[in-house]
């Protein structure tokens, strides 16, 4: 509970509104890009992650304080399993939505702006790919080109993901959301 004590109620609201976001675009876009990742073989999930992982990278732009990005993660993973919406994953639906948030936060750490453009690309990247390579290799048990593919496909996915989290932040911003 001493970790939950540095965040405000107001930083705690932004972290629940992150999560559901995320957890709301996820069956809407996951569809969509399923029309473009099927033909061409790659698994939709890495393809799509960069449009929810958005979300988390937000977080940690706007809250500012560490842990954030973890807590997106957590309370989607708690949310998920009590909902008892597994999908395809199962149990590992904990650790698959949880580790992009530890993956987003160290690499928020090499960031003294987070809500730089370049910061966000960078942290929805790596959330993104840890997203990924939790799913092709735990679940999908994917052969390396596949996974390859995959990683290259979760990378674009990830850029163009944290260029929309920065608009976002910056819309956020002149509206003095935040």
């Amino acid at each position: 509970m001493k970790f939950l004590a540095k965040f405000s109620s107001q930083d705690l609201l932004y972290i629940a509104i992150f999560s559901a976001l995320g957890l709301a675009v996820k069956p809407i876009v996951t569809p969509l890009i399923h029309l473009i990742s099927t033909p061409l073989m790659i698994p939709g999930g890495s393809l799509a992650g960069g449009l929810y992982m958005m979300w988390l990278a937000l977080a940690i732009a706007v809250v500012r304080k560490p842990g954030a990005g973890l807590m997106v993660g957590i309370t989607q993973a708690i949310v998920m399993i009590s909902l008892g919406y597994f999908g395809n994953h199962g149990a590992v639906s904990l650790i698959s939505y949880s580790l992009p948030g530890v993956s987003a936060e160290l690499m928020a750490l090499f960031f003294k702006n987070k809500a730089s453009v370049f910061a966000q690309v960078y942290i929805c990247t790596a959330a993104n790919l840890t997203g990924t390579v939790i799913v092709t290799i735990l679940i999908m048990r994917l052969a390396l080109l596949p996974l390859i593919i995959s990683l290259v496909a979760a990378v674009i996915s990830g850029i163009i993901g944290g260029i929309l989290s920065r608009s976002i932040f910056k819309k956020l911003q002149k509206y003095r959301i935040v």
